[in-house]
């Protein structure tokens, strides 16, 4: 085997590992009933906005934030708004986009499931590795997250 057929077969290595691990979490967040009484991806929809300025985000930039189709977000959204948790209102500066807002209602839920989330991570995360762990864990995946970004800038 050649250095390029290793270095592909150990990142393709490294990609599975790291994603059936993240399926095998995911799973037991939901086993645990972290998100009740929402769904991964709605609450993923909140925590998204809780980490945006003044908690709000272009649908287009949500969007790009979390797995799901563009159709599918849009629905989601709709849902999330009738449960009063977002609002949705036309961008400022193009009559056609629309801008996602966490309520007050929203920010309250998304605050009351993190905490009962982050007991678990601490469980089965923090559990699983230590802190050097975690922290290179973290410095990794934000890496590989970078270099994504930077990819698609460039073309």
């Amino acid at each position: 085997m050649n250095g390029h057929e290793t270095s592909a077969r150990v990142a393709a290595e490294a990609w599975e590992s790291l994603f059936r691990a993240q399926v095998a979490l995911m799973r037991r967040f939901e086993e645990s009933g972290d998100f009740a009484p929402l769904r991964a991806r709605e609450y993923d929809v909140l925590f998204t906005l809780s980490r945006a300025p003044a908690g709000r985000l272009r649908l287009r930039a949500l969007n790009e934030n979390i797995l799901i189709t563009q159709p599918s977000m849009s629905r989601m959204v709709e849902r999330l708004e009738r449960r009063g948790l977002v609002r949705r209102d036309r961008a400022d500066d193009d009559a056609r986009g629309l801008v996602v807002s966490l309520t007050e209602e929203g920010a309250a839920l998304q605050r009351s499931i993190a905490r009962r989330h982050v007991r678990t991570l601490r469980r089965l995360v923090g559990g699983a590795l230590s802190e050097d762990e975690l922290r290179a864990l973290t410095d990794l995946t934000t890496k590989l997250r970078r270099r994504q970004e930077e990819i698609r800038s460039t073309g």
